[in-house]
């Protein structure tokens, strides 16, 4: 019955897979003809083989500049001396280096808390869907409408005021 059920299976390889052919390094048992080898292309885009304009106007640099009239550069040795003024005119020198280890380690233990949390399976998605809600309340609340959009102007100046002590 063994031998039979063997020769059975055999012959149903053999109609399936065509007739026994000698064992090689890779044997297949397809009827389907095997891909062709791939050609090596530039690693260009397919917009850029097909539309030649596309070449041509990526070679076009664009330069943003702003209307006011400030020099673009800024020399490393006037930061420095900068720094180095604005350091010397503070007077809690210890106050600022004890806020400045205080914003480091609340980095520090966010990315851990956050971290925390990315690690449970169903919170990171729900985070995702917190954020994505806050910002369309954010669109239509402050951005959408053009008064919104002023009084979010006005709120952002007058805080600039207070970070600054002007008011």
């Amino acid at each position: 019955m063994a031998t039979t059920a063997y020769s059975g299976a055999s012959s149903m390889a053999a109609a399936v897979c065509g007739p026994r052919l000698p064992k090689t390094k890779y044997s297949r048992c397809s009827v389907l003809p095997s891909l062709p080898p791939r050609s090596i292309a530039p690693s260009f885009p397919t917009s850029f083989r097909y539309f030649p304009e596309a070449r041509r106007l990526s070679l076009h640099q664009v330069r943003a500049s702003s209307s006011e009239e400030t020099p673009s550069t800024v020399e490393v040795g006037e930061v420095f001396s900068d720094l180095k003024e604005k350091w010397d005119a503070v007077e809690n020198k210890s106050t600022v280096l004890l806020y400045g280890g205080g914003a480091i380690v609340a980095v520090w233990l966010s990315s851990t808390v956050v971290g925390a949390i990315n690690s449970v399976p169903l919170l990171p998605k729900i985070m995702e869907l917190v954020g994505l809600g806050y910002t369309g309340w954010f669109v239509y609340r402050y951005l959408l409408f053009k008064s919104s959009r002023k009084e979010l102007a006005s709120d952002i100046e007058s805080l600039k005021k207070k970070i600054a002590g002007t008011e």
